[in-house]
C-alpha cells in the first residue's frame, strides 16, 4: 500500500511510525509524507498554482533531504491513499477550508485518480495550554476537538472524501482512557505515546487489521506496557466508535 499525505507537522506526527508498525505485522506499506511546518490549506493551494518545490520528503517517516512539488508527489507513484488536513490552529474555523480544500481535492483527483481521498482530522491542544485557551479561546480541549470534529464532517461531505482518519477523537479516547503524556508542547503529540497511538491509529484505518496482533516497541521515547496497552485500547475505540 502507497499512502502519500499533503500537511505539515501534524502529518509528520502520525506517520512517524507507520511503516515500521505495518512492516511488524508484515504488511508492505510505503508513506510520503510532504512537509511544511504549520502549512494551512490556503498555503497548499499557493503551492499548487506556483508547483513550487517548497515541500521536505519525508519517506517512511524519515527526511530525506529532498524539495518536491506537490505535483511531483503525486505523480511519482501509484497510490492508494492520498490524505489532506487543515492546519491545526485554523481546523476548528470551516471557513479557513474553502475554497482551498475542494481545489486540492480536484488537483490528487487529476493527478491520483485511483487513490482515495482521505481527511486526516487533526487532535485538540493540551488541556489549560496558553495556545487552547489565550489563542483560540477554549476552556477546555473538548470544546476545541468539537468544533474541528464538526468542521471535518463537513469538509468531508463537501469534497465527498474516502474518510476521515479520526486522530482528533483517538486522542481524546486516549485521554479519557487515563494516558497520559499525549502532547510534547501543548499541541504537537509527543514523540512515545502520541505518536504511537497515531501510528496504530492510521495502521488500523488503512489496512482494517487487528492492532492488538502487532507487536512494535521501537519507539523514539520509551513506551511501557502499560501505556502501549492503554495506546492500542485507545486506537481500536477512535476506530470502532468514529469509523
Amino acid at each position: 500500500m502507497n499512502v502519500l499525505c499533503i500537511g505539515n507537522s501534524f502529518s509528520q506526527d502520525a506517520t512517524r511510525y507507520l511503516h515500521q508498525i505495518a512492516e511488524a505485522a508484515g504488511d508492505a506499506l510505503k508513506v510520503v509524507n510532504l512537509y511544511i511546518g504549520g502549512c494551512p490549506l490556503r498555503r497548499h493551494y499557493n503551492n499548487i498554482l506556483e508547483d513550487a518545490k517548497a515541500y521536505a520528503m519525508e519517506f517512511n517517516g524519515v527526511n530525506t533531504g529532498f524539495f518536491v512539488s506537490i505535483k511531483e508527489a503525486l505523480l511519482s507513484d501509484e497510490w492508494d491513499a492520498v490524505t489532506m488536513q487543515q492546519v491545526s490552529s485554523q481546523s476548528v474555523q470551516y471557513s479557513t477550508y474553502q475554497p482551498y480544500l475542494t481545489a486540492l481535492a480536484a488537483y490528487v483527483k487529476k493527478c491520483a485518480p485511483k487513490a482515495r481521498q482521505l481527511l486526516h482530522q487533526t487532535w485538540a491542544y493540551e488541556q489549560g495550554s496558553q495556545r487552547l485557551c489565550e489563542e483560540l479561546g477554549y476552556k477546555t480541549r473538548q470544546e476545541m476537538y468539537q468544533d474541528l470534529a464538526g468542521a471535518y464532517r463537513q469538509a468531508a461531505e463537501d469534497i465527498s472524501a474516502d474518510g476521515i482518519i479520526p486522530s482528533g477523537y483517538a486522542f481524546e479516547c486516549a485521554a479519557y482512557n487515563g494516558l497520559e503524556r499525549l502532547h510534547r508542547d501543548t499541541y504537537h503529540a509527543s514523540l512515545g505515546a502520541g505518536r504511537a497511538l497515531l501510528g496504530f491509529l492510521w495502521y488500523g484505518f488503512l489496512t482494517g487489521k487487528d492492532i492488538d496482533a502487532v507487536e512494535f516497541h521501537g519507539f523514539d521515547e520509551p513506551v511501557g506496557d502499560a501505556d502501549l496497552a492503554l495506546i492500542k485500547k485507545s486506537a481500536k475505540q477512535a476506530l470502532e466508535e468514529y469509523c
